[in-house]
């Protein structure tokens, strides 16, 4: 192709010089657009046969996206120079060198001669738009535009939203069309979230790639063509999105700048949840709250499957069997428990049933090719299908959640929304058990936002808590989604098998949607469908110490799984891991509220924190909490010892949070004892957590009791805890902790900003400094086995350590520096 007319623009209108925010470039069929939306991030359009696709070539029409946050700027200026048949385009911090003749650009790190290139189009091409456009409902040859990136020897490719299979996905072909799969196995794609977004890996260094087409999407990661990315879309044009790094955590703060930031979400959704395909009565939901409290195990929400609808018909409840749904919520309340009810998309068919009625006169439904209403199957037959692409359709959903608001429910879990059908009452083209490819969302096709359908229906439901219960934080759970969708929803995995290789799958598949840019994600725990055993329980509350929340969740049919039910000792070892995990709350809630910040996941693959060290790439069987917890679950039945591999630094064994253990050197494996009794936790030097006391369920994230356990670096240590109260508006306390070595003495501070409340009671337990010989600042305390514990008194400001040791080092103002971690 060539590119040989180019206009550089401000605002779509022509600019003085060659300055502006928008760089066209056209030949005789086809566009590229360049703009940089924010620092670091270069948009590269790709319009091929746009001239047959559009009466105002070379002008197209700004391109909506369901990713993009709202309220972006306009973008930051670009220069444009030309070199021969070179154009170099340069703005935010990058560079695109286009090759007009040919049609082949780059994107480079910076225009200075030691930029590295982040990414190189070999081709890109597309198919002049049919009349009616072919659907090969056999073969699904969807493939209009294609794009072609070198993938260099040596480059992992990190993220791709929802996958199955290794961290890395270089290697596979994958598919994004969001699919209910049950159940799903080992090898399963696609699944139920698309995100086509991927932070490469090469020598140390980070960049991202995010291609922004909600259309039916496969993505050759250097599988076929070992030395290419090759993207194909069913859509007419391809939107790339290339994010600077130069750390995997640079590229997800970008791209969480670019799409958006997760809320807050409430403390409690952090807390232990139960669920159950089969609790059809309230009388059920208060014998499983009364079996945790009978007990004495933590307990927080129950999520309630399609049992207490009334014939499968959302925003209804079957009298019956929950005559009074206001009083049960609160009466779960007074235990401290949230309920957590589901709801689905498809509407039921029925005269007289207002939701429907309303769908209806207010055109508010998906339509067939020929403009009829579209009908299907799901739990509800015949169910029809609200088109959440439109803002009035959003709109009136949200209006239905007055329901849960009027009877004090906080939270909902958003389900079956891909969107799954089981059958429709005309078979048409179509992939899976959905909606056929040229149903009607307004002027769309399903074959375009069928990935983002999800979007629409959980925004609406953050809206509807806005609008009737705007005192508190919601909490919302969705199978499905498309990329943006931390904006509105927390993603779990969908349904999972009570398998060991189940477990084993779930740390990398949340390792991966964390990289993908949604930070709050979780795993069905104990395994969705098929019987669990006393065993894998165990290991799996153990494993998901680290997950945004913990649910134990089983299918209809299968054998109950709730804490208890197969006897001791692994009652009590349940017990064990949630006590575990609520003395953990503070560490995870600062967490929380710094993903709302940065974008940076809870649950963290070792790459995110040392991307220049293979063996940690490979390693996916643990992962980080933060940067300095090391997580490392067993993850295969009957085995009590498993070798755990240890990045650059020095690690303290923390097991099961307890007394600190030995101290290793990184970079290398060592085998950790872990009966079944025993989670293996490993803090890294220079690092502190901080742990409260067991409850029964959260209250109030002002902890009354706080314990750091303290690993000194040679340097010193840094953390920080945000305390809030657990709900309501985001407006709380930052405490930051820092230690500062200089040889033999430590000083030790406690910076606070924000919210004046009630002082906790604080102990530190500090391992690594030698031997204290005094302390100033403390009410008293000991030293033994190489731990310091010091009594702090209300308020303290600092303290001062003196060692017996001389060592001659300073700090270091790289591991001293806090931000959001």
């Amino acid at each position: 192709m060539r590119l040989s007319s180019f206009a550089v623009e401000v605002g779509g209108a022509p600019a003085p010089g060659r300055q502006g925010t928008q760089v066209r470039v056209w030949g005789e069929t086809d566009l590229l657009l360049v703009s940089a939306p924010l620092p670091g991030v270069l948009r590269v359009r790709l319009i091929p046969e746009a001239r047959a696709g559009s009466l105002s070539f070379p002008r197209p029409a700004p391109k909506p996206s369901f990713a993009l946050r709202p309220g972006l700027p306009e973008g930051v200026s670009l220069s444009a120079a030309e070199d021969g048949d070179d154009l170099l385009i340069i703005g935010g911090g990058l560079a695109l060198k286009l090759d007009r003749r040919t049609g082949a650009w780059q994107v480079l790190s910076g225009s200075g001669p030691g930029a590295r290139v982040l990414a190189q189009a070999h081709a890109w091409s597309g198919e002049a738009p049919a009349p009616r456009p072919a659907l090969d409902a056999e073969r699904f040859a969807l493939r209009r535009t294609r794009l072609h990136l070198g993938a260099p020897e040596g480059a992992a490719y990190l993220g791709f939203g929802e996958k199955v299979g290794p961290l890395d996905k270089r290697g596979q072909h994958l598919t994004f069309w969001n699919t209910d799969c049950f159940p799903h196995h080992l090898e399963t794609d696609p699944l139920y979230v698309s995100i086509p977004f991927t932070t490469v890996l090469q020598g140390g260094r980070a960049h991202g790639l995010f291609l922004d087409e909600p259309w039916r999407l496969e993505a050759d990661v250097a599988r076929s063509h070992p030395e290419e990315l090759r993207f194909a879309s069913a859509g007419p044009e391809l939107d790339l999105y290339v994010i600077a790094g130069p750390r995997p955590a640079d590229v997800l703060r970008r791209y969480a700048d670019l799409t958006g930031t997760a809320p807050m979400p409430p403390l409690w959704a952090l807390g232990a949840a139960q669920s159950r395909w089969g609790y059809r009565t309230e009388g059920d939901l208060r014998a499983v709250i009364a079996g945790y409290r009978e007990r004495g195990l933590p307990l927080d929400s129950v999520y309630v499957d399609i049992d207490y609808m009334d014939a499968y018909k959302v925003w209804t409840v079957n009298r019956a069997n929950f005559p009074d749904l206001r009083a049960l919520v609160k009466e779960a309340a007074g235990q401290g428990v949230k309920l957590v009810p589901i709801v689905d998309p498809g509407v039921k068919v029925e005269a007289g049933y207002e939701v429907y009625e309303e769908a209806v006169r207010g055109d508010h439904l998906v339509r067939t090719a020929r403009g009829d209403v579209l009908v299907g199957e799901v739990w509800p037959d015949p169910a029809v299908f609200p088109d959440f692409t439109r803002p009035e359709v959003v709109a009136w959903w949200a209006g239905h959640h007055r329901v849960f608001a009027e009877a004090g429910i906080q939270g909902q879990w958003n389900d079956m929304n891909e969107p799954a059908c089981f059958s429709l009452r005309q078979p048409q083209p179509t992939e899976g058990k959905t909606l056929p490819y040229d149903a009607r969302h307004g002027p769309r096709t399903h074959l375009e936002v069928h990935n983002a359908y999800a979007n629409g229906m959980n925004e609406a439901s953050r809206a509807g808590y806005a609008r009737f219960s705007p005192g508190i934080r919601p909490w919302i759970l969705t199978r499905a989604g498309y990329a943006g969708i931390q904006r509105s929803a927390a993603v779990w995995t969908g349904d999972n098998a009570a398998s060991w290789g189940h477990l084993a799958l779930s740390l990398p598949m949340l390792g991966g949607l964390g990289l993908s840019g949604v930070p709050f994600v979780g795993a069905d725990v104990g395994g969705f469908g098929g019987d669990s055993t006393g065993e894998l329980l165990v290991r799996w509350y153990q494993a998901a110490l680290g997950y945004t929340f913990v649910r134990n969740h089983a299918a209809l049919g299968t054998a109950d799984q709730e804490p208890w039910r197969f006897g001791e000792p692994y009652t009590a070892l349940v017990g064990a891991a949630l006590e575990r995990r609520y003395r953990l709350l503070p560490h995870l809630y600062t967490l929380a509220h710094a993903a709302t910040r940065t974008g940076l996941p809870l649950l963290r693959p070792l790459a995110l924190h040392f991307p220049g060290d293979e063996d940690a790439l490979r390693e996916e069987g643990q992962y980080l909490l933060g940067e300095g917890l090391l997580v490392a679950p067993v993850l295969r039945g009957g085995v009590r010892r498993r070798q755990v591999y240890l990045p650059a630094g020095r690690w303290a064994e923390v097991f099961n949070l307890g007394r600190f253990g030995a101290i290793h050197e990184g970079e290398q494996y060592v085998t950790a004892q872990a009966p079944l009794d025993t989670l293996p936790l490993y803090l890294r030097a220079g690092e502190a957590l901080a742990l409260t006391q067991g409850a029964l369920h959260t209250t109030t994230a002002r902890w009354a009791d706080l314990t750091w356990l303290v690993h000194a670096g040679p340097h010193g240590f840094v953390s920080q805890l945000y305390e809030d109260g657990g709900d309501g508006p985001v407006r709380g306390r930052l405490t930051r902790l820092l230690g500062e070595r200089h040889g033999a003495q430590v000083l030790i501070r406690r910076e606070v900003e924000g919210d004046t409340f009630a002082e906790p009671r604080v102990t530190l337990r500090v391992a690594g400094l030698g031997h204290v010989r005094r302390v100033d600042g403390a009410v008293n305390y000991t030293y033994e086995d190489g731990v310091l514990t010091l009594t702090l008194p209300a308020r303290w400001s600092a303290l001062t350590l003196e060692l017996d040791e001389d060592e001659d080092s300073g700090p270091d103002p790289d591991t001293l520096e806090v931000e959001d971690r």
